[in-house]
C-alpha cells in the first residue's frame, strides 16, 4: 500500500514538474498583442476575429486532443513599447502556453527578445519583414509571404503594363524601410531604382514629408503604411490632380483602406498573401465564411481570413503536439508540416524554414468598393 501511495504522490509531482505554462487538463492557454485602438485597429481586429472565429469552431468540436483553447488578447496600439510590455506579461503573467497572430514590423520586433529568451513560439504574425526571417529563429513561424515577395509581385506587373518611374510612399519605421527595401530589391534586379521616396510616422498623418513625390511626376506610387496615412496620402494626391496608379501591400488593411477611400478607392491596387476570402470558390474561404458568420462577423476580409489560416497552422501543430503537450514537440510537430493542404491553400514549414507560404495575389478595389482580383 506504501508503495502505490507513493508511486502516485511521484507520478502527481511528476507531471506538475513537466506540465508547460498554459497547459491544464482541459485548456490550452494561447497568447496575442495586436491594435486594437489606435489608427491600425482594423488590422488587430480582423486578425483576432479571424482566429477567435477558427478557435471557436475547434472549441465547439471538442477542441485539440481534448483540450479547449483559450485565447488571452492585449491591446498594443501598434505601438513597439506597448507590445513589448504586453508580451512580457502574457508570459509572466498570464502564463501563456504560446503566441499568435502580433500584428505589425515594429511591434513583433520588440516582442521578438522577450519570446525567445523565454522560448515561447509565435505563430502566423502579420508581417513580411525580412528582418523578422533572417537571421533564422526557431521560436518564429511565418504563415504569410515576405514583402520582398508582394514588392517584386508589384514591380513586375507595373513594369508588365509600362509603368516604369515609380516611386515610393513609406512609414518611417521597420515595416515602411522593409517594404522600401523590397522595391529596391525588385527594381536593382532589373538595373533600375526609385524616382522618388516620401515619409510619414507610424500613427499619423502629418504629409508634410511626403507630397513632394507628385513633382517627380512618377507613373505609379507604391505605398508601404497603415490604412490611414494611405488614404489621407491617394486623397490629397487626387485633390491636387495626380492620376497615377496606387498599389498597397497587403498590410495597408485592405477593406479599411477601401473603406476610407470611399468614392475615391476604384483603381488602387493591394497585394494579397491569402486567398481571395469573399468568393467561396476554395474550402478553406468557405469553412472561413462559414465560422466567422457564426461568431456573428459577416464582412469577410483579408486581414481576418490570415487571422484563420494562423489559427488552423496553429491547431494544426497542437494536434500533431500530442496529448503530453510542451513548446518543443510543438516547434517539432510544426517543423513536420510539408505542403499542408488548408483547403485551397498549402503551407509548409522545415527545421531550417519557418516561412510557410510565398503566395501573392493582386486585387483592386473596384467601383462599388468592392474587390477585384
Amino acid at each position: 500500500m506504501f508503495k502505490l501511495i507513493l508511486s502516485g504522490v511521484l507520478t502527481f509531482f511528476s507531471t506538475c514538474v513537466l506540465a508547460e505554462n498554459g497547459v491544464s487538463e482541459k485548456e490550452i492557454i494561447l497568447g496575442q498583442s495586436a491594435a486594437i485602438s489606435g489608427p491600425a485597429s482594423a488590422l488587430g481586429s480582423g486578425m483576432n476575429q479571424g482566429i477567435r472565429a477558427y478557435f471557436e469552431y475547434i472549441n465547439s468540436v471538442g477542441g485539440v486532443n481534448g483540450r479547449k483553447l483559450s485565447l488571452r488578447l492585449a491591446d498594443d496600439g501598434y505601438e513597439a513599447s506597448r507590445a513589448a510590455e504586453n508580451t512580457k506579461k502574457l508570459i509572466e503573467n498570464d502564463k501563456v502556453f504560446a503566441l499568435i497572430g502580433y500584428v505589425g514590423t515594429p511591434t513583433t520586433l520588440a516582442a521578438l527578445p522577450i519570446l525567445t529568451e523565454a522560448k515561447v513560439p509565435l505563430i502566423g504574425p502579420f508581417t513580411g519583414a525580412q528582418s523578422l526571417r533572417e537571421p533564422f529563429n526557431p521560436y518564429l513561424f511565418h504563415v504569410r509571404a515576405s514583402y520582398f515577395d508582394e514588392t517584386e509581385k508589384i514591380v513586375a506587373h507595373l513594369l508588365s503594363i509600362g509603368q516604369k518611374k515609380i516611386a515610393v510612399f513609406y512609414q518611417d519605421d521597420a515595416y515602411g524601410k522593409a517594404g522600401l527595401a523590397g522595391v529596391e530589391q525588385a527594381l536593382k534586379k532589373r538595373n533600375m531604382q526609385i524616382l522618388a521616396t516620401g515619409t510619414v510616422q507610424r500613427n499619423s498623418i502629418d504629409l508634410s514629408k511626403a507630397l513632394s513625390i507628385l513633382s517627380a511626376k512618377p507613373d505609379a506610387i507604391v505605398q508601404i503604411s497603415a490604412y490611414t496615412s494611405c488614404a489621407a496620402f491617394i486623397l490629397e494626391a487626387r485633390k491636387r490632380g495626380y492620376t497615377g496608379q496606387f498599389v498597397n501591400v497587403s498590410f495597408v488593411g485592405s477593406k479599411a483602406l477601401a473603406d476610407a477611400l470611399g468614392k475615391n478607392g476604384p483603381g488602387v491596387m493591394i497585394s494579397q498573401v491569402v486567398p481571395f476570402p469573399f468568393s467561396g470558390a476554395i474550402p478553406l474561404v468557405r469553412d472561413y465564411q462559414k465560422h466567422m458568420a457564426l461568431l456573428g462577423f459577416k464582412d469577410y476580409d483579408f486581414t481576418s481570413l490570415e487571422g484563420y489560416i494562423a489559427a488552423k497552422v496553429m491547431v494544426e501543430g497542437l494536434k500533431r503536439a500530442g496529448r503530453n503537450l510542451s513548446r518543443e514537440n510543438l516547434i517539432s510537430a510544426l517543423e513536420t508540416l510539408k505542403n499542408l493542404d488548408l483547403g485551397g491553400f498549402e503551407v509548409s514549414f522545415s527545421n531550417k524554414n519557418h516561412a510557410a507560404s510565398k503566395f501573392v495575389d493582386l486585387s483592386i478595389i473596384a467601383s462599388n468598393g468592392k474587390f477585384q482580383h
